[in-house]
């Protein structure tokens, strides 16, 4: 006769999990006990849970969190697989990117001449409207189209021509697996008024190392070794230092865009 409920350690054993993982899918409310004995504090679980109990092992196994997993397992069966097949098609995209960033990073002849073809120049103190953001590459061609428009549309209805050079920062590293603040912004002559998000920063004269991107290195994960071939040739430099955060700037020198870094020397 089937027992109408299980004790933990007899329920864990039918599942094919520990103690320990039983409890912590209970504090995260993804597998509740059917019943808590309110003087000896056991935990009994119906038979009926073993399904849900084993299908949140397997989806652990994949590394998912838990607050994805328990959504999954509310799921049917049908929209679950769908949900599963977009989530691996995401991870293989992850696993092409760290392996072409591996790629990148594995150095060749060609930066030896990416770092010769560094310059320098002087940059004047330059006013700029701006937006910020925390986000990862994935978002990043989204928030500078949308973050020049907005600025660009706000310069024209302050009555100026908005057609400065674009500048992005990028203040923390950012990578498909990593997030960080980047900002886009405008540079203008004249008087702006901020609106919503945009704010207005003056950017300090200073001296910039360069480097024009080649066709071909403009994008991730080839564009990587642009960044680290201006620090590279800073390295290479005694009392040359960089100061300050890297930045892209649209257009470049005959370029799509320059990759720069604020220096001392």
């Amino acid at each position: 006769m089937e027992k109408d409920h299980l004790l933990a350690g007899e329920f864990g054993a039918a599942a094919r999990l520990s103690p320990k993982a039983l409890r912590l899918y209970a504090e995260q409310g993804i597998l509740v006990p059917a019943s808590v004995d309110p003087v000896t504090g056991y935990r009994y679980y119906a038979p009926g849970q073993l399904p849900r109990a084993r299908l949140i092992g397997r989806l652990r196994a994949l590394g998912l969190p838990l607050a994805r997993i328990g959504s999954l397992a509310d799921l049917d069966p049908g929209d679950r697989e769908l949900e599963l097949r977009g989530w691996l098609r995401r991870e293989r995209e992850l696993l092409d990117e760290r392996a072409a960033v591996i790629e990148a990073v594995r150095g060749s002849a060609e930066d030896a001449a990416l770092v010769a073809a560094v310059a320098v120049r002087d940059v004047p103190a330059t006013k700029v409207l701006c937006r910020s953001r925390r986000i990862g590459s994935a978002a990043l061609p989204d928030l500078i189209g949308a973050a020049e428009r907005d600025i660009r549309e706000q310069l024209r209805a302050s009555g100026l021509p908005g057609d400065g050079a674009r500048l992005v920062f990028f203040q923390e590293l950012v990578t498909p697996d990593s997030d960080g603040i980047v900002e886009v912004a405008v540079a203008y002559d004249g008087s702006v008024e901020p609106i919503g998000d945009l704010h207005i920063r003056l950017v300090p004269a200073h001296t910039e190392a360069y480097l024009p991107v080649p066709p071909g290195f403009e994008d991730l994960p080839l564009v990587l070794r642009v960044y680290d071939a201006v620090e590279a040739w800073t390295d290479a430099r005694p009392g040359v230092t960089c100061t300050g955060h890297p930045y892209e700037i649209y257009p470049g020198t005959r370029a799509r865009f320059d990759v720069a870094y604020p220096i001392s020397n």
